[in-house]
């Protein structure tokens, strides 16, 4: 439990399976669908999120939002959200003060979730501690104000979303020239296409790794 600025905040912490002399690769926090509709950081995507990051080395946190499980408060439309978010951060960062390896943020978010974490993202980047990245997936366009990312944020829609038409996440991109990636047949809860989801997650992070290598 962490204290935010609505109560108790409900948070599942997992660690990487490494070597006792292997640093996580830095800290991965991951946000669920809408509240009000039967989201909870246990949801299938946002689990699959979490999976993808923790193989991949990084400390992973899930949050209920207001009024989910044991987290204090009432939905707040987002904005208590980002403000409970940003608290769950750094309570997690002050616990292990000096490690180096906490200091790399990731963010992950799914519907309701992913216009979050787009509003936490913003508030890090005018903290000066901007995210390393961001994988928002059946981003929530047409229903919620989701903000700018950054260029290389990994956006993953479902092609037979009726949630979110992937228009709206289309003509969202679109000015910021964003990529999306399809996935061909999926509906916005990603049926039977949590692998690939897991697949994209895992390609994007080691592909860039490797860009990096290269270029070095």
């Amino acid at each position: 439990m962490v204290t935010g600025p609505a109560g108790a905040i409900e948070v599942a912490v997992d660690f990487p399976d490494l070597n006792a002399s292997v640093e996580p690769r830095g800290l991965a926090l991951v946000a669920h669908p809408h509240p009000l509709f039967g989201g909870t950081m246990d949801n299938k995507v946002t689990q699959t999120l979490a999976r993808a990051f923790l193989q991949l080395g990084y400390v992973t946190a899930r949050a209920n939002f207001r009024g989910v499980g044991a987290t204090e408060g009432v939905h707040d439309e987002g904005r208590g959200e980002t403000d409970d978010l940003l608290a769950v951060l750094a309570h997690l960062q002050a616990e292990r003060q000096g490690n180096q390896a906490y200091k790399e943020v990731v963010l992950g978010g799914f519907s309701f979730g992913s216009y979050v974490q787009s509003h936490v993202a913003t508030r890090l980047a005018e903290q000066g501690t901007p995210a390393a990245r961001l994988a928002l997936v059946g981003t929530a366009t047409s229903r919620w104000d989701v903000a700018t990312v950054p260029k290389d944020t990994l956006v993953i829609h479902g092609e037979l979303d009726e949630t979110v038409p992937l228009s709206a996440v289309l003509d969202w991109a679109r000015p910021q020239e964003l990529p999306v990636i399809v996935i061909p047949g999926a509906d916005h809860f990603f049926h039977r296409r949590l692998t690939i989801i897991k697949q994209l997650v895992l390609q994007a992070w080691l592909g860039r790794a490797a860009l990096n290598g290269a270029e070095d």
